[in-house]
């Protein structure tokens, strides 16, 4: 197990890169260094034949029986090696290292003279030979010098078994490099990792450290502290409604249980039970009302959301709607009216826009008291449709209005209907910025309240056409 770990460490794959890097740049470089240093010998190997080229111009003399001889007495010892040629090809001169290691070819070479350095792999070790024509004195000649490439090739050896041994070694340093290296730069990484195994469902508020936001590593945890962020709202959220969810539930099983145990305490005549089980089918009502409202937020929370596109005529969705709930209004002797300022159609799902203004009106005709006003206005604008409704109630104080669209929230007592269940606004949000619109709630002089649904320009259908999906 530990093995198969350490084969899938990043670290140890960091850790081989690097070395393998290594391995490449440092061949590269010993290469580099071996082929500079070959022909730096080389030509100087060279520079000192063609000098030496020039010692019999200044050392030797012709005599005046033709032979040629130095001016002085020469050190042998120390005398390069040399041959002098007429050019019919008799050997007038030779030093006494020419006579002890004579060379292959070497008269061939002083036949031809062209001046050139030419290498004799075949003499032991090889040498390079320059022949080419002088004069001494007056006398033209050939002159050869020659140098064994031994030495050359023993200084090429020597570097070459420097750079082979020092290879290993610098191979082996880089991996040890490179693995404290990966390992302190994956040190963070570490950190990270233990701090985020002990991060759990009941620990959502702990984040991990940053210690440099600003490099790669630093992004990365600021990256997962967002999510934990998103994460630890979510949470709540869920738990929030799931709190809420019960106790609201919990409300009309308790109506209905104590009813029923109400009823069955004695016997009672047949309009007592009437009334009973009416009062037990109310709250069954509201409790599938609930349900129903309930499954409806949990597809506003369902990260997919299947809409239709219908061709929406607006004006007739606002007649339906006031049509839908005209009947409670009048029983609170209420006045619902509509003005319709444009008569644009919209493409988008007509069944959850509707369900949108089907909620705002119910509210607005709940809180609002009896023998109020109701308004739903349609006007189009350079934005967009705006769908107000608007009522003459109390009103929603100024410090309250960020949580009126917040799940179960109710503003106070005396708004609070015992058919509300606080989800509502909550719908009607959802169901219009699930369209691509907005809702607000806009300011007024004190008066009542206004929600406003904003549905924008692109979403509007430039002339009738039939719904599809």
């Amino acid at each position: 197990m530990i093995r198969s770990r350490l084969l899938k460490s990043v670290r140890l794959h960091l850790t081989l890169w690097y070395t393998a890097a290594m391995v490449v740049v440092l061949a590269l470089y010993a290469s580099a260094v071996f082929a500079f240093v070959r022909s730096s010998v080389s030509s100087g190997l060279d520079a000192r034949l063609r000098s030496e080229f020039q010692w019999p111009s200044e050392m030797l003399d012709k005599l005046p029986d033709g032979s040629i001889a130095p001016y002085d007495e020469v050190d042998n010892s120390s005398s390069p090696w040399l041959q002098v040629y007429s050019l019919d090809g008799a050997l007038l001169y030779q030093t006494m290292l020419a006579r002890l290691t004579p060379v292959p070819q070497g008269e061939a070479l002083a036949a031809k003279a062209d001046g050139q350095i030419v290498s004799i792999p075949d003499a032991t070790p090889p040498v390079r030979v320059l022949s080419g024509q002088s004069r001494i004195g007056d006398q033209p000649v050939v002159i050869q010098v020659a140098r064994s490439e031994g030495p050359m090739y023993q200084e090429l050896t020597d570097l070459l078994l420097v750079l082979l041994l020092g290879l290993p070694l610098g191979v082996i340093a880089a991996g040890l490099g490179g693995f404290v290296l990966a390992r302190r730069a994956l040190a963070p990484v570490d950190r990270m990792a233990e701090h985020a195994r002990l991060i759990t469902a009941e620990r959502l508020q702990d984040r991990l450290p940053v210690h440099n936001p600003d490099d790669e590593l630093g992004r990365l945890a600021t990256v997962f502290n967002d999510t934990l962020t998103r994460l630890e709202s979510s949470f709540e959220r869920m738990r929030r409604f799931t709190l809420d969810a019960s106790h609201e539930l919990r409300t009309p099983l308790t109506a209905i249980r104590t009813v029923g145990e109400v009823g069955l305490r004695g016997r009672r005549d047949e309009i007592a039970y009437r009334e009973i089980i009416g009062s037990m089918l109310e709250e069954a009502d509201r409790l599938s009302q609930l349900v129903d409202r309930l499954l409806t937020l949990s597809r506003a929370d369902s990260p997919q959301s299947n809409l239709s596109a219908d061709n929406v005529d607006l004006c007739e969705l606002v007649r339906d709607v006031a049509a839908q709930l005209g009947v409670l209004a009048e029983e609170k002797q209420q006045t619902l009216t509509i003005e319709l300022g444009a008569a644009p159609r919209w493409t988008g799902d007509e069944l959850v826009l509707r369900q949108a203004v089907l909620n705002l009106v119910d509210n607005a005709i709940k809180y609002t008291p009896a023998g109020g006003h109701i308004t739903v206005s349609l006007t189009e604008t350079s934005a967009g449709v705006n769908i107000d409704v608007s009522d003459n109630g109390p009103g929603i104080p100024a410090e309250l209005q960020s949580l009126i669209f917040d799940r179960f929230y109710r503003v106070d007592e005396s708004r609070t209907s015992r058919n509300g269940t606080g989800l509502g606004l909550s719908i009607a949000k959802w169901a219009v910025e699930v369209n691509g619109g907005q809702l607000t709630l806009e300011k007024t002089n004190g008066v009542g309240s206004t929600f406003r649904i904003t549905l924008p320009q692109e979403s509007l259908a430039p002339s009738p056409v039939a719904s599809f999906q």
